[in-house]
């Protein structure tokens, strides 16, 4: 595995991602090594680019068996406000160093997905970034990724966690009807596009269930101070619940997503969906 993309101490010295970060450079180190080996070369990339895709297809162009991605991402994790020296404090000074774990997770299944619709892309993805548990290998693998690697966790929780990750997702494939991991790869890989082509008419409001409401108001006060100012508040049997007005609900699920209680706030879809428009069409109209 050729890491191209480690963000410190390895880019500083024209490697790691100082390499991966210029596609004629990934491109032709790639070419070196294939010529000095019979070994299989898998290409590490760095998630530190304005696109995944370039380095991609320059390691492909360069003859590589597979990719790996993502590397860590450029951070600096805090400062100390006593010494006001950055964390990790080495003598006085600091430098930016690799975020990693299950923080970067989402990022890293951009830009597996991202390399796995690509046509130009036709090997093998190996998914790495933030997996630390079966539904997060799966996850990777149901959006490209023919393997994944797992760092952060085992440092946690030693080598254990690799028998945790086989037998949750052995215990998921069985549920669904799979017979092989294999059967899962990509199948989440057409069901992501670009903004453009997503429905504008589809349509769903929050709407709150007052019997499990404990009256936080957590939900008004996201709405209120974050979006759309679309929950105000009713009187039942004495007590004060938030309710949705629905013709101003966008349906940004904030409210949904900060409600503390189970079950009390479900995204309810209004539309039908036999008049899906997106957004390419709307301007070929006009």
């Amino acid at each position: 595995e050729l890491n191209f993309g480690c963000p410190h101490g390895m880019s500083e010295r024209g490697m790691g991602s100082a390499m991966g970060q210029v596609p004629d450079y990934t491109c032709m180190v790639t070419e070196w090594v294939k010529e000095a080996t019979s070994l299989p070369v898998i290409v590490k990339l760095t998630p530190n680019v304005t696109s995944i895709t370039p380095p991609a297809r320059a390691a492909v162009k360069g003859g590589a068996d597979a990719l790996s991605l993502i590397n860590t991402i450029n951070s600096i994790m805090g400062v100390d406000l006593e010494t006001l020296v950055p964390h990790p404090n080495v003598n006085g000074l600091a430098a930016h160093g690799g975020y990693c774990g299950p923080a970067v997770k989402p990022i890293a299944l951009n830009m597996v997905s991202e390399l796995a619709r690509d046509s130009e892309v036709n090997i093998p993805i190996s998914g790495i970034g933030g997996i630390s548990t079966w539904r997060d290998a799966t996850e990777f693998l149901l959006l490209g990724a023919t393997t994944v690697q797992v760092c952060t966790a085992v440092m946690h929780y030693g080598y254990r966690i690799v028998e945790d990750l086989i037998d949750g997702l052995s215990n998921y494939l069985d549920d669904k009807g799979f017979t092989s991991v294999r059967d899962i790869i990509g199948l989440s890989v057409p069901r992501v596009t670009d903004w453009g082509n997503l429905d504008l008419n589809y349509h769903t409001v929050a709407r709150i269930d007052h019997a499990k409401c404990i009256q936080c108001n957590l939900c008004h006060i996201a709405c209120e101070d974050g979006a759309h100012q679309c929950i105000d508040f009713t009187t039942i049997n004495g007590k004060r619940f938030p309710i949705v007005d629905e013709p101003e609900c966008v349906g940004c699920n904030l409210c949904y997503l900060v409600c503390p209680s189970p079950g009390c706030i479900s995204m309810v879809r209004l539309d039908e969906g036999n008049q899906p428009l997106t957004w390419r069409e709307l301007m070929a109209r006009a």
